[in-house]
């Protein structure tokens, strides 16, 4: 009878432990350059150790090994360094016994400040990162998907191509400007300006595809079309952005992962510095949201009052179209999280009387 119980209890008592969420026990930290991956070790008794691995798929697996060797959960920290660091990620998420924070730069900067460390070095910034693994509150990574990844690829590629193409006409404009500037050059600079033209024009179609084969970006590209001052490139910049955020982010959330969150310098008095963004957060997005923010203060009513009335409290021209790009991005997540078309008096209820009697 008592093997009969036994046989029917311990099964309950596993299901249960499955159940309580382990405890890291071991902390990473990887510092990520192009080509090499330093990582350092810090176990809950303090020890700390290093190693250095390249940055490629082979090596990635043989990084996973060794933190595997530790027989514990394994808390891992990293800084997010674009393109150097994404497949790493990808790699580190999928492995069992690894859980994964991906890091603003500047946060890690911060903490490794606060931690009074002078020196700077990829050993010493993994061993930072390390500790910060091991002091701070944990948030794990979230995984995008394969397709708002490549969106995002090739949307950046497009902007990449079209700062090319600005360079381009700038030196085509200076050749041109030039009596010392043969013939033959400025054809050769207007060459690669109509070669640029046609690549982008070409990406542009594959990122409408690749937008266009799912539902849901399908959706929030038309809603964007619906916005003011943003037209299809700014679109395409703006969407392969959002792609990758969590959906559980806030709008506020979302302004910091943009950079334009306001930043005071008030104490006491005697520090009383202009407010500024902190620019903590992808400049791709800034980027994108700033072109807009110009052609909507002069086509949309509600826009331009907000836009109007921080220049008659003594804003200057640039911060004041700053903010209109932080609104133009509150917008932009309220439209995504219900689905609606833009309405400004939504977005300005405040001034609504005054943009009424500016649009009559």
């Amino acid at each position: 009878m008592s093997k009969q119980i036994v046989s029917i209890v311990r099964p309950v008592l596993c299901e249960e432990e499955l159940t309580v969420p382990r405890q890291a026990s071991v902390f990473c930290g990887i510092d990520v350059s192009a080509d090499t991956l330093s990582v350092a070790v810090l176990t809950s008794n303090q020890a700390i150790e290093q190693r250095e691995f390249l940055n490629t798929g082979s090596e990635h697996k043989a990084l996973i090994a060794w933190l595997g060797k530790k027989k514990a959960l394994v808390r891992v920290s990293m800084e997010a360094t674009g393109i150097y660091s994404m497949d790493l990620a990808l790699a580190l998420d999928a492995a069992d016994g690894i859980e994964l924070a991906v890091l603003n730069p500047k946060r890690a900067h911060d903490f490794a400040k606060s931690m009074m460390r002078r020196s700077k070095s990829d050993r010493a910034d993994a061993a930072v990162l390390a500790e910060f693994s091991l002091r701070m509150k944990f948030m794990a990574w979230q995984r995008p998907g394969l397709s708002a990844l490549t969106v995002r690829s090739v949307t950046r590629h497009i902007e990449a191509l079209g700062l090319e193409h600005t360079r381009g006409l700038n030196r085509l404009h200076a050749a041109q400007g030039s009596l010392g500037t043969p013939r033959c050059v400025v054809e050769d600079l207007k060459r690669v300006l109509v070669a640029l033209e046609r690549r982008i024009v070409t990406q542009r179609r594959t990122a409408r595809k690749l937008i266009d084969s799912d539902e849901q970006t399908r959706e929030q590209f038309r809603l964007l079309l619906g916005m003011p001052g943003i037209g299809e490139i700014s679109a395409l910049q703006i969407l392969g952005e959002l792609v990758l955020l969590a959906p559980d982010l806030t709008a506020r959330q979302w302004v910091a992962r943009s950079g334009l969150d306001p930043v005071h310098e008030d104490s006491g008095s005697s520090v009383h510095k202009p407010a500024h963004i902190s620019r903590a957060g992808s400049r791709h997005l800034r980027r994108a949201l700033f072109m807009p923010a110009l052609a909507a203060v002069r086509c949309d009513p509600h826009l331009k009052a907000f836009y109007e009335s921080l220049l008659a409290r003594h804003k200057s021209k640039l911060q004041a179209l700053i903010a209109v790009a932080r609104k133009l991005l509150h917008a932009i997540y309220g439209v995504f999280k219900s689905g609606q078309p833009y309405k400004g008096k939504l977005l300005f209820p405040n001034i609504r009387l005054e943009v009424e009697s500016i649009a009559g």
